[in-house]
């Protein structure tokens, strides 16, 4: 199948862009391909160590180079839900392995940390930066050069982007990435909504917001609306490095354990002592990284990943910009309702036809580019399929359907839900952002009103619970980006401003700070970039100036004379309560570094 030729421009547009780092990445990689991941290149005494808890029939198969050992990189902690059920996964992969004559072992652990619990709290402030940490934990895991192959246990927000940055940092090794998938649904999600907004109005108390937010968040598994986790598990199997129809199959099911077990031999398979090597590096090429994008526009997934695939590119060498994602969009059209794009959740999706319908709705059109390596060995073709247990236990591929189970969560190709993805890039004299609209009725995808200055979020909560914002204004939140205190995520922010909305203000918001996947129905501007305290015009506004978002058009503006603006000092906050506590000082030099949003706001590249 060919893609559609404007797919197949942008992609050619970031192939050329790319070359200079793209070639220099790939020499790095094929030189590391050359030079082996062969046991024999350790010391005895280095072998010794790496080996020295084995069991003597598998200390036997490390001591030669014919058999492959399987490097396991796990998020696993019983604290986030969606990470919990890893705990037994590495007794399946290590008995899998056995099986397919192999061995494995953990090779390392990386952290974990869960955005739901630290929303609105000090420790959101690390989020941002736990996904070059972990990119790093992976590495000193994987640096121990014991392994022919590597499997990436993660499923959440920043974890599965630094698990694939540490991936294709290890380009050389094939890699798969093994899901643990979503929990069973629990408490409708616009029903948490309908109560986080009661409870910010004062309307119900705290003993009724948690027991909403405990019948949401209920069980093992991810959190079931689509928000960035989810987004990361479309992203994988779109892109090859889940197995077929692996992202949303409960956790603790018979047929997870198979596709867990599947997942490992299939490492073991593509090794460099097998026929059929795919190195990670290689595999993950332009056509993949736009396949990607391409998903998260037609299942309208999350804003964080205008940050993350950037960043995810960067580490094989590929050069992506706002600008390609914001073009894809335009052609891409919406195929998923789900919330908080619709009211279903990601298991109604996937009992709709899942990822096996969208995929195959989409290389019918010409949306995805089919000819991409992928861990399972074949085209993108081979993923239009619906995963069933088989008698045997092993996992059976059924042909996706043609007819979706449900049309009002996942629609056809010929029908779909709008005409473009929603996700859009804005310029203007305040430079860059990103909206997401797909969730935003028509009518607020224009937003003129005069600006309303915070330097954090509880400025925000403060003025609403004192009643000044019963009107029409764009809020301006600055002082949020990465060099600023880490682009902690500001959910804190959506019940009010959709009180506010609801009560038929035209609101909108400003912000350099970030609102991801689970951001909803008010329109907003999110990672302006070059943020405040980078010398960005943001740092400019003042109350009281009128501020055009036009989401049609795609601009952000002031509409300020532009000698006077230009002319303006720059404002300031004392940003000395966000360097220490919970761990922040152990990032001072995180924050000093960091690159803009729109260059994956990484420590790394």
């Amino acid at each position: 199948m060919s893609a559609d030729s404007r797919i197949e421009a942008i992609t050619k547009r970031i192939v050329e862009r790319s070359k200079p780092t793209r070639e220099a990445y790939l020499d790095r990689t094929r030189r590391a391909i050359s030079k082996g991941v062969h046991r024999s290149t350790l010391s005895c005494g280095n072998l010794a160590h790496g080996f020295a808890v084995c069991s003597p029939r598998d200390k036997e198969a490390l001591a030669g180079d014919v058999v492959p050992n399987l490097g396991i990189i796990t998020a696993y902690n019983d604290m986030l839900s969606a990470h919990q059920p890893f705990e037994t996964y590495p007794a399946l992969i290590r008995q899998a392995a056995s099986e397919a004559g192999g061995v494995a072992q953990v090779a390392g652990g990386v952290p974990a940390m869960c955005d739901g619990v630290t929303q609105g709290q000090p420790g959101m402030e690390l989020s941002l930066f736990s996904r070059d940490a972990i990119a790093m934990a992976a590495g000193i895991g994987l640096s121990h050069n014991m392994f022919d192959a590597a499997v990436y246990l993660g499923v959440c927000d920043k974890i599965v982007p630094g698990l694939m940055i540490a991936a294709l940092t290890f380009g050389h090794l094939p890699s798969v990435f093994i899901p643990a998938g979503p929990m069973t649904s629990g408490l409708p999600n616009d029903e948490k909504s309908r109560i986080r907004q009661l409870y910010a109005e004062g309307k119900v108390g705290r003993a009724e917001l948690l027991e909403a937010e405990s019948k949401s968040y209920h069980g093992p598994g991810t959190c079931t609306f689509y928000g960035t986790a989810n987004s990361n598990q479309m992203l994988m199997e779109i892109m090859g490095f889940h197995l077929p129809g692996a992202s949303f199959i409960n956790p603790g099911t018979p047929l997870r354990d198979a596709l867990t077990k599947e997942a490992a031999k299939r490492a073991l398979a593509i090794t460099a002592l097998g026929n059929e090597f795919t190195p990670a590096g290689e595999m993950i090429d332009e056509r993949s990284i736009v396949n990607g994008v391409v998903g998260l526009h037609a299942t309208g997934g999350s804003t964080n990943h205008t940050i993350h695939l950037i960043a995810m590119a960067r580490a094989g060498g590929i050069q992506l910009t706002w600008q390609d994602i914001s073009e894809l969009s335009d052609i891409v059209p919406l195929l998923a309702r789900v919330y908080p794009n619709g009211l279903a959740d990601v298991n109604h999706f996937h009992a709709a036809g899942g990822m096996g319908f969208l995929i195959k709705q989409l290389l019918k059109a010409g949306y995805l580019h089919d000819d991409v390596r992928t861990v399972y060995g074949q085209g993108l073709a081979a993923y239009t399929i619906d995963p069933k247990l088989a008698d045997d236990g092993t996992v059976h591929r059924e042909p996706a359907a043609e007819v979706s189970a449900d049309p009002k969560v996942l629609t056809t190709i010929d029908k779909p839900f709008q005409a473009n993805g929603g996700l859009k890039m804005l310029t203007g004299n305040l430079g860059k952002a990103v909206i997401k609209i797909s969730a935003v009725k028509p009518e607020r995808h224009v937003v003129e009103a005069p600006a309303i200055v915070f330097n954090d979020q509880q400025e925000l909560q403060d003025a609403f619970k004192a009643g000044k914002l019963e009107k029409d204004f764009v809020a301006v939140v600055r002082f949020q980006g990465p060099k600023a205190n880490g682009m902690p995520e500001l959910h804190r922010l959506t019940p009010p401003l959709g009180v506010l909305q609801d009560r038929g203000f035209k609101v909108a918001l400003v912000t350099d700070g970030r609102m991801s996947g689970a951001s909803g129905k008010v329109p907003a501007a999110i990672h302006v970039t070059p943020e405040a305290v980078d010398g960005g015009a943001i740092a400019k506004i003042k109350d009281g100036d009128i501020v055009r978002l036009d989401a049609v058009a795609g601009t952000l503006e002031v509409l300020v004379d532009a000698a006077e603006f230009h002319a303006r000092p720059l404002a300031t906050t004392d940003l000395d309560g966000n360097e220490f506590g919970m761990g922040r000082e152990l990032f001072a030099s995180f924050r000093r570094i960091a690159g803009p949003a729109d260059q994956g706001a990484s420590v790394l590249f």
